[in-house]
């Protein structure tokens, strides 16, 4: 009964963030493939506080839901319940990777962030990004 309760709040602060987060690494990816965007993978776990934190804050504010929205492809992976790629850490949680489309990780990075610290990631995410398509 307790994991059923907390795996609800779990999908309750993640659908209340007003951003559809898939949970299928490997279709998110080919996603980000075919629309030259950067893949963004919330790797979390199922009783991680920080990462219930980093959901309920961060990932609320409008700046952030609607930069991720317009830039990245979005995935969050449990490390309790889905794929996760053997090239990706799982300890400790929560973790952000961002990773091209061929698979290629651009940026990472551990830890509960605050909204400018998270934003600073997303910039230098795309940077990284955008340096290397203009090459």
């Amino acid at each position: 009964m307790k994991k059923i309760i907390l795996i609800c709040l779990f999908a309750l602060s993640l659908f209340g963030s007003g951003i559809d987060w898939p949970h299928d690494y490997k279709k998110a990816l080919a996603q980000a493939k075919q629309e030259h965007k950067i893949l963004y993978v919330l790797l979390t776990s199922d009783n991680c506080r920080w990462c219930r934190k980093f959901e309920n804050t961060t990932l609320q504010e409008d700046v952030i839901k609607e930069k991720l929205a317009k830039n990245f492809i979005v995935v969050h992976i449990s490390r309790d319940r889905d794929f996760v790629p053997k090239y990706f850490e799982t300890t400790p949680v929560p973790r952000h990777y961002f990773v091209e489309g061929n698979g290629k990780i651009v940026f990472e990075s551990l830890g509960h962030r605050g909204v400018e610290c998270f934003e600073t990631f997303m910039d230098t995410a795309l940077e990284e990004h955008e340096d290397k398509v203009s090459k």
